[in-house]
């Protein structure tokens, strides 16, 4: 009998139990808020170089567990070990920048262009409360990092619900972050069901902003749940993609190819910013998808990501291998071919989570892998004649997270055509010979159904701060 207040953590590679959270019913919730709100109140009178010290320990203590948490992510969620390391460097990379420019972002901002010399103004930027980071399991520090550095040095306090499939690298976070020095409650993790998470963490009007990355029904789910009750709290949603490339006549083909393969299938091609669909000028289609085929081939060993071999590992769940299995007999069965099979992968085998890369062409977007989230190691590959109809396809889509254009950087013509790309594209990010990549000097977050509201960068500050008025009157006569 399955007891539904225990989540369990099933192994994606193993398909065996991994670990086991007891889930905290609807009082222990509220003992947990009622705390955070406690501890805030005493937390957002700590001064700003108290924090950012305790945030530069928290860097150094989390580097050391650099080891446990490879492994933790290898078993946990499927991604090759020897890969583990790179999202505790970009951790890394991210909790430094936004702990460097914490004292500029939530610094008093004067306001002295004025002629009024009666009246001086200033902006305050103050904490909103309690924060709840529901973060997802693909990502789990990355995506972590985003919203619990700015929150923690906002002066705010956090509540952390990570995804039933990865608890333990939400744990390693608040483990870190207690050997840093950070007291009690300010920082806490727990476990819920599904339910008590919405009707629960989110409706409680004494969390004052939810931070979510998930899906983009989950997001629904979330804003709604967060509008019930009194108040009117802030919600931040990093939600899906279907993120576009297109290939011009003159990108230099050798190095797009080894970057677009790689931001199609990495971590099996489960990033919510992961190339989706590629479009490729007619001139260079051919030698571009021979390319792809050939490099997608050689450069993956599919297998246990726990073995330092494996470059590739499973998809997360049996459920989402035959999710991603059935986009592509469909597109299969209304036209495309594949020129990259399963059948080129000993490893991937029907029926388990090892799934290996598929590259189709004769796609359009009549076809869900052209239009609907893969989220796994597929990709479609589309012939186009000019620019306006590579800009028109790759707007075609219900997502806009980011897209990606590969041109000749010392062509002024073609960097004009990429100034036009940039303003035209219906996303949050635009890159140049670049793709599936965050800078945390810039802002994160899309439009459409790939969500709403900004992580990192200054801007990430302003989401998780609110922002005061101060006006003195300093001449009376």
């Amino acid at each position: 009998m399955v007891d539904v207040n225990i989540q369990t953590t099933i192994g994606p590679y193993t398909q065996e139990p991994v670990c086991t959270r007891p889930l905290l019913s609807t009082a222990e919730l509220d003992t947990v808020i009622t705390q955070a709100v406690k501890a805030q109140k005493s937390w957002r009178k700590v001064s700003l170089d108290e924090r950012i010290a305790i945030a530069e320990k928290w860097i150094v203590e989390f580097e050391a567990s650099a080891d446990l948490i490879a492994e933790d992510l290898a078993i946990q969620m499927g991604r090759p070990i020897r890969y583990g390391k790179g999202e505790v460097n970009g951790t890394l990379y991210r909790a430094r920048h936004l702990v460097k420019i914490a004292k500029e972002c939530l610094a008093p901002i004067p306001q002295s262009d004025t002629d009024d010399e009666a009246n001086k103004r200033t902006i305050i930027k103050q904490p909103l409360g309690v924060v709840a980071a529901i973060t997802p399991w693909n990502y789990p520090h990355l995506c972590t990092v985003n919203s619990v550095i700015p929150a923690l040095l906002s002066g705010n306090a956090v509540i952390i619900k990570p995804a039933p499939q990865t608890p333990v690298p939400a744990e390693r976070v608040l483990q870190t972050f207690l050997a840093a020095g950070l007291p009690a409650n300010v920082l806490q993790v727990i476990h819920l069901s599904q339910e008590t998470t919405l009707n629960g963490l989110c409706a409680d009007p004494r969390v004052d902003f939810v931070a979510f990355t998930g899906s983009v029904v989950g997001g629904h789910a979330v804003q709604g749940a967060a509008s019930k009750g009194q108040g009117f709290k802030g919600v931040g949603l990093e939600l899906g993609g279907k993120d576009p490339a297109y290939v011009r006549e003159d990108a230099d083909l050798k190095y797009t190819v080894g970057n677009l393969v790689d931001g199609a299938f990495f971590n099996s091609g489960q990033s919510c910013c992961a190339i989706e669909r590629i479009y490729v000028h007619s001139a260079v289609y051919d030698e571009f998808v021979k390319e792809f085929a050939a490099l997608t081939r050689s450069d993956y060993v599919l297998g246990d990501p726990t073995k330092q071999e494996t470059t590739l590992g499973p998809v997360v769940s049996l459920a989402s291998a035959a999710r991603i299995r059935k986009q592509v007999a469909d597109a299969v069965k209304a036209g495309a071919q594949l020129v990259v099979s399963e059948s080129d992968f000993p490893g991937a085998k029907e029926g388990t989570t090892l799934v290996g890369p598929q590259v189709l062409v004769n796609v359009d977007h009549s076809m869900d892998v052209m239009s609907e989230e893969s989220f796994g190691p597929v990709i479609g590959i589309m012939k186009v004649e000019n620019d306006d109809e590579a800009l028109a396809l790759m707007n075609d889509s219900p997502y806009g997270l980011t897209a990606s254009v590969w041109t000749n950087p010392e062509d002024p013509a073609s960097i004009t055509v990429f100034n036009n790309f940039a303003e035209e594209l219906e996303c949050g990010t635009v890159y140049l010979n670049r793709a599936d990549a965050l800078d945390p000097a810039l802002p994160w977050g899309g439009v459409k159904n790939s969500g709403r509201g900004i992580s990192l960068s200054s801007l990430g500050y302003d989401q998780l701060t609110r922002a005061k008025a101060i006006m003195l009157r300093v001449k009376t006569a």
